[in-house]
């Protein structure tokens, strides 16, 4: 094993920038060094490579990667159209990955980098960082003892807010979401969904160029329904303008005896409500908090948001590399599952029924409308 792995970050200022953490998280890592970063733009690069402590710096990731030997790059920027290129580069010179979300855009590419990790026994982690708060374990192990009962249905928003709502809230936020899904509901067997745009379905006319490289997109509305193992279903919704406040940003979990409630983010707030009604205002139950150190007891951990949730998943990512046997808690295989998913959503509507996942069909849906 590395004494200290050596660091690469990709970063695009002003096209996805360094995303949510993923170049100063590294600051951290006793196990980890940033040796390089790379960023075609000038004034951002040099500003990356002070706020991360590199060597070096270069406007061309392919050439750090050449020049460079490195162990892990971290693939930071937000927007997803270069992720696949930058991951396929990073992978062919045998470095493990870090990357922001969205995973790519769309399975013929997540199908790629998950051949070339394999090929190289790589690992890669993608940054859902609710996957590593403390609190996830605790929830499901509750729930596996009959915290609320047999689960019935999985429920999950967007934001909803008045810019992304629908198809973009899908992709950018939405990925949180169903991943956490999964976690309480395991691997979705089919989808049904609808996607709609000012009230009507969607057609090939409403296809357009999604912000923030998303490629092909459309729709302000979604309405998707997952058939999941055990007899439950889960449900994926978000309509453009109709952001809660607070937020409903997040999943609920309901089963026989009651609701427990996720929102995303390290440490993010959780509740359960012990109620076979689901109706606190008949049953004049509370909704109790869940932390940490479990059900109705109080957080001792710092909520340290966003960066708490990389430094968790980079640690695990480095003990994973060093565990032929072990993947990291979000991989490459979870990260694949998300975009099964929301392509699922609009493989669903293209063809008017339920499909079923994974699915055959791996180009972008709204290319084939």
């Amino acid at each position: 094993m590395a004494e200290k792995y050596r660091v690469g970050i990709i970063g695009r200022t002003d096209r996805g920038n360094y995303g949510h953490g993923l170049d100063s998280v590294w600051r951290e890592i006793d196990r980890a060094q940033v040796i390089a970063v790379a960023d075609d733009d000038e004034r951002g690069r040099w500003s990356a490579r002070s706020r991360t402590g590199a060597e070096r710096a270069y406007s061309d990731y392919r050439e750090m990667l050449e020049q460079e030997q490195l162990d892990i790059v971290a693939v930071a920027p937000r927007w997803m159209n270069e992720h696949k290129d930058m991951m396929l580069a990073a992978a062919e010179h045998g470095c493990h990955i870090y990357t922001e979300k969205p995973f790519c855009r769309d399975l013929t590419e997540a199908d790629e980098i998950v051949a070339a990790c394999e090929m190289r026994h790589l690992k890669l982690a993608i940054a859902h960082q609710t996957r590593w708060t403390p609190t996830l374990d605790v929830v499901k192990r509750e729930i596996s003892k009959g915290l609320i009962g047999r689960v019935l249905e999985i429920r999950g928003r967007g934001k909803e807010d008045a810019r992304r709502g629908g198809g973009e809230d899908l992709w950018v936020l939405g990925s949180h979401v169903l991943d956490l899904m999964r976690v309480f509901g395991g691997d979705p067997q089919t989808c049904y969904a609808t996607v709609l745009e000012n009230g009507e379905p969607v057609t090939g006319s409403h296809v357009r160029e999604g912000n923030e490289g998303i490629g092909p997109l459309a729709g302000d509305a979604i309405n998707a329904m997952y058939t999941l193992p055990e007899g439950a279903t889960g449900y994926f919704g978000s309509h453009r303008g109709t952001a809660g406040d607070p937020s409903r940003f997040g999943i609920q979990v309901f089963g026989s005896e009651g609701v427990v409630e996720f929102l995303t983010g390290h440490l993010a707030p959780c509740h359960v409500l012990r109620d076979s009604s689901w109706s606190p205002g008949r049953s004049r139950k509370e909704w109790v908090p869940i932390s940490s150190n479990g059900v109705g007891k109080p957080e001792t951990l710092p909520r340290t948001g966003l960066h708490g949730g990389n430094v968790l998943a980079v640690n695990d990512l480095i003990d994973c590399i060093g565990n032929p046997e072990q993947q990291p808690k979000c991989s490459m295989y979870d990260a694949r599952w998300t975009v099964e998913m929301i392509a699922g959503v609009f493989e669903s509507h293209r063809t008017g029924g339920p499909v079923t996942l994974p699915l055959k069909q791996r180009e972008n849906p709204l290319t084939l409308l």
